[in-house]
């Protein structure tokens, strides 16, 4: 199964354990480190995470694949927040986010940057716009990775 596949499925399967416990599934991902595979998924509410949340899910979730097993190789399943300096890998995650600063990296150069740092200002279906020490208009599919940068 190709790697997007399999996090379709998982999410699939994790969405509704989350959605009851009270939890939005943030983001997840499959991931090979020193030799070892990882499946990290990541759990956000109004009111932060806690050690125990993660907990109460993971149990939840580690009970769900070991019942249905959409993943056929060994893994370590992880289950955290997404912390302060989260990922922004979805529309609605851009969205929320607006007038935070983030640091986007980009897939090669754009107008002679590998990335900017600044407040993001908008997003819509094609392009974000960060003002940073410029404003640039960045086309979604340039974006490498996007992080908020210190506070919520």
């Amino acid at each position: 199964m190709k790697k997007s596949a399999l996090i379709e499925r998982v999410e699939e399967l994790v969405l509704p354990i989350t959605d009851e416990l009270g939890y939005e599934l943030y983001h997840t991902e499959f991931v090979k480190e020193d030799g070892e595979n990882y499946l990290r998924i990541y759990i956000d509410n109004e009111e932060g995470i806690t050690l125990t949340d993660c907990e109460k899910v993971s149990r939840r979730v580690s009970e769900m694949l070991d019942e249905e097993d959409p993943i056929q190789s060994s893994y370590y399943l992880e289950v955290s927040s997404p912390g302060i300096n989260r990922g922004l890998f979805k529309d609605e995650h851009f969205k929320k986010f607006i007038g935070k600063e983030v640091f986007v990296r980009f897939t090669g150069s754009l107008n002679g940057r590998k990335n900017i740092k600044g407040i993001l200002e908008s997003c819509d279906d094609d392009f974000i716009e960060v003002t940073g020490e410029i404003t640039m208009k960045i086309p979604k599919e340039k974006i490498k990775s996007a992080n908020l940068e210190g506070e919520l």
